[in-house]
């Protein structure tokens, strides 16, 4: 379908890739992976036509095109959420419009046997051929249906695009790639915007979405359970793993070690090869073989050992200096858009030194509050900050916070001060943030959402702060780089408050927990480990199903269950059935539990580790497996 041929793209004189080559076929399902700044991002641009590479050939044969989703807004809309949404099929109205045009005039005309009416029913046939091509006639059924998926309620599709957030918006634009049966579908980031409700959903879509499909994501298993192919960017090279994400992390260790093996293994016949030349070349008995070897020498193919990029940011926050007993307090706190009251009269207290994490579905006020505490949005109660409180404030959305017609350097520059209004010293702490003198010199509106991410952490840096309010942070970082910001976290001695759905990312990082919910928060005390143990579930993406999803899926199953008891007496079958999912939902979780520890193995490099790990995995597996066989044996029973 789409194929790349040696293609090489060069900037500055530098090769950010060369000589990729690869296929994509219908239905492929592909996690592309690589650092920040291996050229993720320009791969996806070649592939949809926005840019064209230094050298090579992409040739294609689609027929319903390219779509891709940028990680940010490039435009602003007037329109309202569905009629943006509905701007997808933009071109089958364009199509429909001349149709109208073409139709009248062949209705109305009567000069039948003219060039001019014999061009005119061709043109006909053509856009009747395109129509068809391009509309079934269901795309307001389709673009409901996506809307919904993505967490828009059918009340709020009238709404202004201008007047939801940044996040939102991006949801809109992801519903009108979603809509549309693409030949491939280029993700950037989707998940980026999303709650693990549509986050799910959208996994689910995905399945069934007849193109093929590419993603980069820094989401382990969002990866895991939309891709069954990997392709790899390092060191300017590609490998294509025939694997999902958690696999291919084994696989590439098991190649890392074999090319390392065949590496020294060559090392050490070239150095005996050398030795033998260097010994035997003045003796007129040996000369012609040392000069052999020394032809073979110089055919010799050398075996290179991929240089894997090991520098990540490095990030270590001041000293916190010391506040008050209390550092932040809230008092009957309300905040309504419109008809929608998202809280209503919150109390809550934040004590010096306190790690809280704030938990949620999207929509629950999470943000929401954070906005109110920063004095961002109008709300009615009081917003008090303890004695001697210096905020530092990490926004979801960097376009709300960043100048993007400033460089990298002035965005420093503008609010550095005393020690920091120093060039050696701006240079140095953007050093630290993985952006070398070139890239110093970039305006903040071409930089990716991982490079503007890093840039906002720097700026936290300028100043003692003694509360931390990160709103979504780890984002657009990559995996290295959200380890680095987790261990400066826990290191940090000042008081935080972070907006997070990566339960990962908070392990082990928070000691208190706010759950928002129908306009409330409500306190829990301990890690968040604990939090989710009351719940009794692994993840977030287990609690976030609670409450309205859970019981809609416990209405499912019940229908399901009386559809099922006229076809004779299966009560029996229907319990069975029930036990053994519980032992599949068991089983599912345990494996994504294994899978996660296999990569952390995989990422340090603990061979006994991946091989215990890899054991469990396999059992596991082979259980379930037996557990699913188990289980359509029983539906059958039930017809």
């Amino acid at each position: 379908m789409i194929s790349l041929n040696q293609v090489g793209v060069e900037f500055q004189g530098i090769d950010l890739f060369s000589d990729i080559s690869f296929i994509i076929n219908p239905k492929d399902r592909i996690g592309l992976v690589g650092r920040n700044g291996a050229g993720k991002t320009t791969l996806l641009k070649i592939l949809s036509g926005k840019m064209k590479p230094t050298r090579g050939v992409v040739a294609s044969s689609t027929n319903n095109g390219v779509g891709h989703l940028l990680q940010e807004l490039k435009e602003k809309s007037d329109l309202n959420i569905i009629e943006e949404t509905m701007t997808a099929f933009s071109a089958s109205r364009k199509i429909e419009q001349e149709l109208a045009i073409v139709e009248h005039q062949v209705s109305t005309r009567t000069d039948y046997e003219s060039d001019e009416y014999n061009d005119l029913l061709i043109r006909l046939g053509d856009l009747h051929h395109e129509l068809a091509l391009q509309s079934d006639g269901s795309e307001e059924a389709k673009v409901e249906q996506v809307l919904k998926g993505l967490g828009f309620n059918p009340e709020e599709f009238d709404k202004p695009m201008s007047a939801l957030s940044g996040g939102w918006q991006m949801r809109v634009e992801l519903a009108k790639l979603l809509v549309r049966p693409y030949d491939l579908l280029l993700l950037d980031e989707p998940t980026n915007h999303l709650d693990i409700v549509s986050i799910i959903w959208l996994e689910g879509f995905l399945k069934t979405y007849p193109g093929a499909i590419i993603i980069i994501s820094h989401d382990k298993r969002f990866l895991d359970n939309t891709t069954n192919r990997t392709v790899e960017i390092v060191s300017g090279r590609i490998y294509d793993y025939n694997a999902y994400y958690s696999k291919y992390l084994l696989l590439r260790e098991e190649r890392m070690a074999t090319q390392i093996a065949a590496y020294e293994n060559q090392q050490k016949f070239i150095a005996q090869q050398e030795a033998f030349i260097n010994r035997f070349k003045a003796k007129a008995s040996k000369a012609k073989q040392a000069q052999s070897k020394l032809k073979q020498l110089d055919k010799l193919e050398r075996i290179e050992i991929d240089i894997v990029d090991g520098t990540s940011m490095r990030l270590r926050f001041p000293p916190a200096p010391r506040s008050g007993e209390v550092a932040l307090r809230g008092e009957n706190l309300s905040k309504a858009y419109g008809p929608k009251k998202v809280l209503s009269d919150v109390d809550f207290k934040v004590l010096r030194g306190e790690k809280i994490a704030f938990v949620g579905k999207n929509g629950m006020g999470k943000s929401t509050l954070v906005k109110m505490i920063m004095e961002e949005v109008n709300y009615e109660g009081q917003v008090e900050f303890g004695h001697n409180v210096e905020v530092g404030y990490f926004a979801q959305l960097q376009d709300n916070v960043l100048n993007p017609e400033l460089t990298v350097y002035q965005t420093i520059e503008e609010i550095a001060y005393e020690d920091w209004a120093n060039p050696t010293k701006i240079r140095g702490l953007l050093g630290r943030f993985l952006f070398d003198e070139n890239e110093m010199d970039k305006k903040v509106k071409v930089l990716s959402g991982g490079e503007k991410s890093r840039l906002s952490m720097a700026r936290l840096l300028l100043k003692p702060i003694n509360l931390l309010i990160l709103d979504e942070p780890t984002n657009h970082l990559d995996i290295s780089s959200k380890t680095v910001l987790k261990e400066a976290l826990q290191e940090y001695d000042g008081t935080m408050i972070i907006v997070s759905h990566d339960r990962d990312f908070l392990s082990e990082l928070t000691t208190r927990t706010y759950e928002f919910l129908d306009g409330k928060i409500k306190e829990h005390l301990g890690p968040i480990e604990e939090f989710l143990l009351k719940y009794k579930t692994e993840d977030f993406r287990a609690f976030e199903l609670t409450g309205a999803e859970k019981k809609e899926a416990k209405k499912e199953a019940a229908k399901t269950e009386a559809a099922a008891q006229p076809k004779g007496n299966t009560t029996d079958v229907q319990k069975n059935i029930k036990k053994v999912e519980h032992q599949i939902a068991e089983l599912e979780i345990a494996i994504q539990a294994i899978e996660t520890k296999l990569a952390e193995a995989a990422t340090k490099g603990n061979d006994k580790e991946i091989a215990a790990e890899s054991q469990r995995y396999d059992d596991k597996k082979r259980q379930l497996d037996i557990a699913m066989a188990q289980w359509e044996n029983l539906l059958l029973q039930v017809g």
